[in-house]
């Protein structure tokens, strides 16, 4: 006799039967329990247990060794879709081959990042792609797909897009709110999240720990409002770490958990990632919430059945017919080629006075300087190095090692205490290896060295390599290597091999005593407290919480040991030896990705730290013939250094193969063609607010800056030249069809990044001055030229009428540019589109939303109500809401104004002030009208100023003849 399977596992089955089998089959605390992160093992059904979550941002991270390729802006800045869905796939391939050997590694991937870089102090920008939405989206696509495979039922991973949504500060991220005004959303933040979704490689997407117009991410009506509209396949919503809890903890959102919890799940969220591998207390919510009334069932079974289907998709109950089951590629020679490749199309030649390319066969030295020069930096989403080629072994190898020479540029110094010396001790040679070698699910538990001896006072000083990474923030390394860290026992050890870890250990800062010329205490900074030298060694003293009132606040108490810094030489003095000495020198500068500017923590400041000034204006003084090769997460102002040297590039930390890419560019190997995915400043006053989210309002990033950049967005030079020949565009349809021809007119075979821009040469609005609409990276050999086709959906020519509540396209001239980057335009022609005006506002029948404004002063947009709803209230004294073109017909008699809080509304038409009282209500969300004669007639612009905590949600107009 056949044996049929049971229905939930029959390939032959629709996935839909088979999950409304299965979960007919689950009891309820079954499918609560699939609701967890790490959802258990359901034996009596032979289901095996599941866990959301697996890091792979450029690589596979947290589970040991694994190919590292370059960090996501990195990625960015190749400016090629092809490329990066082959990262993606060999990301996806790694994933499958490390889950067939350790079942701890998850399908389900929580990459890409497609936040948006609009601030270039954001803490986390090497995590994003751009600054643009168009090209984080096409990366972004091109990544999932990778990650997806193309298999139509079964997928080799489940990609999670991150950060649901408008996050871009680490400054209080879990209770800031971003003030979102309807065009940002639907003309910028919203779209890097959409394209990629409606591609059908994302399964889900996580929210972000920060607020949007005043409501968490997490309970955010927009998942089901836009993100699941956007397709018809199940999406699973991913709450990020302890974000649940933060709705009622930080917060204050909600009154208990339950009432959190369920909000949360209503909204969309599906698998709750809270309170680690423990899904009790998670669990117990929810069963509370549904006790209370506040949950159904039938809102349990609706996540239940997303987190199933992703399973299905991940063949976990068709290990037989899953195509990606027996994948085993991982660390291929295919995987480290790709690797190289990434590196080289990732570095920004952005000045060349024609220094570079070097010569490999002609004579002399060169100096390979500065504190990156031999360093092969990971960051908090990095897998474990397989492989490591710095810059200096990646010159040493091309240019040949007895060319080379080196000096790093880190002050050596000696620290006095009293009357002895800070030493390291001897350690035992068969101690064990540095943290961070086995993989981890959470790094962040991952506790420093004991093994080795803590640190002493003695008669003979120890040597340390000290860098100031800037804003004062310091690392101390012994002559063999090691960075002083401090373990869970308090105790300093020279112990670790970089800086790392969710809280460093690695860090520390001086501070002088008063009274005591030439000394400091030396605080360490991850715990607060400071360096203190006791019998038994050298420890960080208490801290003193009862003073402080907090945690992690340092106290002078008499355990503080105050040192006298002797400095053996100045880290520039040995770089000015190198490179007097050289025919040529590289300074390598940048930053460590775990220090200042990080997930956690912002930067403030676009300055390159002064340590790193020092070294290069060092080695450009001794000598002229001086590279500047920065590595690093995020831009820096580098006007004067621009000014100065004669050549500079730009990459991100560039995984494994950095080094090799690095001087394979550098000697002319490869042309470079790199992109900047974001625009570089020349100081920090260009930049607006960390928290000032509206783009539009304040000309933020490449669309809407009036000033002059250091360098532009999609700046990036060659050592080849191009033209530019035969620009064409004209209506097709819903598209516009645009072809120009790229011509390679240099000596040698290079890749160009040909760039389409569009602007609006008469809008009725503030649009952008340049909107990227298409890219394409294409290898010519000398002579050789290429037609290139772009199709633009004529949609991209519009922007979110505010008026009127919907995308529109307005009729009239577009200027269609072509050119290497947003201000290198080479050719533009112009192509005139037909349609209906947007025409002014009609009030009398919609009224006047009050986030619906055309432009604004001093307000901020806060939550009408819990669930959903916006609404306006005052920043500043002196606000104003600014509504154009408002339609009052053949007049109004009366305003009726939708407000909370307590105050005044000023309404001003046509030079006349109408003032409306708001009385106390009973709360923020106790919504009140209050209507006073008004009289306006014809298209007026309409002013709204608020008085005292007012939240204004709407105005009405009554027509004159009502």
């Amino acid at each position: 006799m056949t044996e049929h399977p049971q229905p939930f596992r029959d390939p032959q089955l629709p996935f839909a039967r088979r999950i409304d089998d299965l979960l007919q089959r689950l009891t309820l605390d079954e499918r609560i329990a699939m609701l967890h992160q790490f959802a258990p093992a359901v034996d009596r059904l032979g289901i095996g247990a599941f866990r959301t979550g697996q890091e792979g941002l450029h690589g596979v991270a947290w589970m040991g060794p694994a190919t590292v390729f370059p960090q996501a802006v990195g990625l960015g800045a190749t400016w090629n879709d092809d490329l990066v869905r082959r990262v993606g796939e060999a990301v996806g391939n790694e994933v499958r081959a490390k889950r067939a050997k350790d079942d701890r590694v998850g399908l389900n991937v929580w990459a890409p990042t497609v936040n948006l870089l609009r601030h270039p102090l954001w803490g986390r920008g090497e995590e994003g792609y751009a600054e643009d939405a168009a090209l984080t989206s096409a990366i972004a696509v091109a990544y999932t797909r990778g990650l997806r495979g193309d298999h139509p039922h079964y997928w080799r991973t489940a990609p999670v897009l991150k950060h649901w949504l408008a996050h871009n500060n680490e400054t209080d991220r879990d209770t800031s709110s971003s003030s979102v005004r309807p065009r940002v959303l639907h003309e910028y933040d919203l779209r890097a999240f959409r394209d990629a979704v409606r591609a059908g490689a994302v399964a889900g997407v996580m929210p972000a720990y920060n607020l949007v117009n005043g409501r968490p991410n997490h309970v955010s009506p927009l998942l089901s409002q836009q993100l699941r509209r956007w397709t018809e396949q199940s999406l699973v919503v991913c709450s990020d770490a302890g974000a649940p809890s933060n709705l009622v903890d930080s917060e204050h959102y909600f009154d208990t958990h339950e009432e959190a919890t369920a909000a949360a799940l209503k909204a969309g969220v599906d698998s709750f990632t809270d309170h680690g591998q423990d899904s009790t207390v998670m669990t117990g919510r929810i069963r509370r919430a549904l006790e209370q009334g506040l949950l159904d069932e039938t809102d349990i079974d609706t996540a239940v059945r997303r987190l199933l289907e992703l399973r299905y998709w991940l063949g976990e109950f068709d290990p037989g017919v899953d195509p990606y089951a027996d994948t085993t590629a991982f660390d291929t020679a295919e995987h480290r080629a790709l690797a190289q490749e990434a590196a080289e199309q990732a570095v920004v030649l952005l000045k060349n006075d024609g220094l570079l390319p070097l010569d490999p066969g002609a004579p002399g030295t060169i100096a390979v300087v500065g504190l990156l020069a031999d360093a092969c930096k990971l960051d908090w989403y990095s897998g474990t190095l397989i492989h490591r080629s710095t810059p200096l072994d990646g010159v040493r190898t091309r240019f040949g090692a007895d060319r080379v020479t080196f000096a790093e540029g880190a002050d050596l110094v000696r620290l006095k205490c009293a009357a002895a010396w800070l030493q390291i001790p001897d350690a035992d040679a068969d101690a064990g290896t540095g943290q961070g070698a086995e993989g981890a699910l959470d790094p962040a538990l991952l506790a420093g060295r004991t093994d080795l001896p803590p640190l002493t006072c003695g008669d003979s000083p120890s040597e340390l390599a000290l860098v100031d990474w800037g804003n004062g923030v310091l690392t101390l390394r012994d002559p063999d290597g090691r960075y002083l860290s401090v373990a869970e026992d308090g105790y300093v050890r020279a112990s670790a091999d970089e800086p790392g870890g969710w809280i460093v250990q690695e860090t520390f800062r001086w501070e002088k005593v008063e009274g005591h010329a030439g000394g400091h205490r030396l605080v360490h900074i991850g715990t607060g407290g400071y360096v203190s030298v006791a019998a038994d060694g050298v420890k960080v003293a208490g801290v003193d919480e009862k003073d402080s009132g907090h945690a992690g606040v340092a106290y002078a108490g008499p355990a503080a040991t105050v040192f006298e810094i002797e400095v053996v030489e100045r880290g520039e003095d040995a770089v000015a030896r190198a490179a007097a000495a050289a025919d040529t020198v590289i300074v390598v500068v940048g930053n460590d990705p775990h220090i200042n500017g990080r997930e956690t923590e912002d930067r403030t400041t676009l300055d390159l730290p002064v340590h790193q000034e020092r070294i290069w204006r060092a080695a450009h003084a001794a000598n002229p013939r001086t590279v500047l090769a920065v590595t690093s997460a995020y831009p820096y102002a580098l006007t004067d250094a621009a000014a100065a040297l004669p050549a500079l590039l730009w990459t991100a930390h560039g995984g494994q193969a950095a080094g090799t890419a690095l001087a394979r560019i550098l000697s002319g190997d490869v042309s470079p063609a790199g992109r900047l995915p974001q625009t570089w400043y020349t100081s920090d006053a260009e930049l607006p607010g960390l928290l000032d989210y509206d783009i539009i309002g304040s000309r933020q990033t490449y669309l809407y800056y009036e000033g002059t950049p250091l360098y532009p967005f999609g700046h990036g030079l060659s050592y080849s030249a191009f033209t530019y020949t035969g620009l064409t565009a004209e209506r097709d349809g819903d598209r516009l069809r645009v072809s120009v021809t790229v011509t390679n007119s240099g000596v040698v075979a290079a890749d160009e990044v040909a760039q389409l821009y569009v602007r609006a040469l008469a809008p009725s609005v503030v649009r952008p001055l340049r909107q990227l609409v298409g890219h394409r990276r294409l290898h010519l050999a000398p002579g050789a030229g290429q037609r290139i086709e772009f199709a633009v959906p004529v949609t991209e020519l519009g922007h979110w009428d505010v008026a009127h509540g919907r995308w529109t396209v307005e009729p009239g001239a577009y200027e269609v540019r072509a050119g290497a980057s947003a201000t290198d335009i080479r050719l533009a022609t112009v192509v005139t589109v037909d349609g209906e005006p947007s025409g002014p506002r009609p009030v009398l029948h919609h009224g006047l939303e009050a986030a619906d404004y055309d432009e604004q002063l001093g307000t901020e947009i806060v939550d009408r109500a819990k669930a959903d709803g916006d609404a306006v209230t005052a920043t500043a004294p002196g606000n104003e809401l600014l509504f154009r073109s408002c339609d009052f017909a053949a007049g109004t008699s009366t305003v009726e104004v939708s407000a909370a809080g307590e105050g005044s509304v000023e309404i001003t038409v046509d030079g006349r002030t109408t003032t409306v009282d708001i009385p106390a209500t009973d709360g923020p969300y106790d919504y009140r009208g209050h209507e006073t004669p008004l009289t306006a007639s014809g298209v007026r612009d309409v002013q709204v100023t608020l008085r005292g905590t007012v939240r204004l949600a709407r105005i009405t107009f009554t027509g004159a003849a009502e």
